[in-house]
């Protein structure tokens, strides 16, 4: 599935720091004055500047993503379809058929299918991630506010201070970074549960970096825009979206469709068909270049109140019908 692009959504939007975060840098510098713990930092419009990883951006939403799994489905493919293994302690025995020395990997559509939720979203050792995010770098019309703090390092079995007690670490504590997330090929029900992580993350029940059991990492998000884009379509003379193959019954332009929509009820990776729904206040438009067609969102309020609702009700639907079987 990675050979085609049928659907894409791009997600811009800003993260907000609703107190202090730290995205430790991997080395300490050699500078004497400055804290223990240093922010990690890049080269950004020209010029040196603090960020926020998209692997640290990623890592954070994919372990919300498998809590919330875990939580309405399993860890255990046998219990349900919709499960979430645990991708450091569990086995990787379902991407593989036989054993010992007549062990080999499944064929990509067998291993897509076999591949728990998560990792049909955010990959595995086998299978690439459709999930990509983008480096969070600062609005450069909103100034940062760093500050250094300092604390005492406690060793968990003795309760006494550990090493040399005292540290220092810099802290951001106020400030606004802009990112991107991708999604291609995907479902609706995959674009329901990353929005689900993302309103969690608004609402500050889980953090970013560094000492989130202190209070660290909390942000507040601000959408820009949500873009879903069908690359392989056109508006037909009737005004309705249609494949340029025209093997496919075309839909009405106000139509939010799934990957399964393009794919049949037959497809070889088990994508869900019928996969669409409504969006009456979005109708699809030609891609610039006049190639392709796109839906736009802009602000919290569409995205927020439309597409995200409408694409939650589609993975409610999935967990649904899964725990009726």
């Amino acid at each position: 599935m990675h050979k085609l692009l049928v659907n894409q959504c791009t997600i811009e939007l800003s993260l907000i720091a609703r107190g202090p975060i730290l995205i430790k840098s991997g080395s300490q510098g050699a500078d004497p004055t400055k804290p223990d713990m240093e922010f990690v930092e890049t080269f950004h419009n020209g010029k040196k500047a603090i960020y926020l990883p998209g692997s640290s951006l990623k890592g954070a939403i994919r372990a919300h993503a498998e809590r919330i799994v875990r939580t309405v489905g399993s860890e255990q493919p046998s219990t349900t379809k919709v499960w979430a293994n645990d991708p450091i302690r569990g086995n990787d025995n379902h991407l593989f058929d036989g054993s010992g020395q007549n062990r080999k990997k499944k064929p990509p559509a067998e291993l897509y299918k076999s591949s728990s939720f998560t990792e049909q979203m955010f990959g595995n050792t086998s299978l690439s991630s459709r999930v990509r995010i983008e480096d969070a770098y600062p609005d450069k019309d909103i100034p940062l506010m760093i500050e250094e703090r300092n604390s005492v390092a406690i060793d968990r079995v003795t309760g006494a201070t550990s090493g040399s007690g005292l540290f220092n670490y810099e802290v951001c504590t106020s400030g606004q970074f802009t990112t991107k997330i991708h999604l291609k090929n995907f479902s609706l029900a995959q674009l329901g549960l990353l929005a689900l992580v993302l309103r969690d993350l608004g609402e500050g029940w889980f953090g970013i970096g560094f000492g989130k059991s202190r209070g660290l990492g909390t942000m507040s998000i601000a959408y820009k825009s949500a873009i879903v884009r069908y690359p392989g379509c056109t508006i037909n003379e009737e005004n309705k979206i249609q494949t340029f193959a025209k093997n496919l019954p075309p839909w009405e332009r106000t139509t939010l469709l799934g990957a399964g929509e393009f794919l049949g009820k037959n497809n070889l990776y088990g994508f869900p068909c019928p996969d669409q729904q409504p969006t009456p206040a979005v109708g699809a438009k030609p891609m610039p270049m006049n190639f392709g067609v796109q839906m736009q969102w802009l602000g919290n309020v569409q995205i927020e109140e439309d597409l995200f609702p409408k694409s939650v009700e589609q993975w409610r639907k999935r967990v649904c019908q899964e725990s009726a079987t």
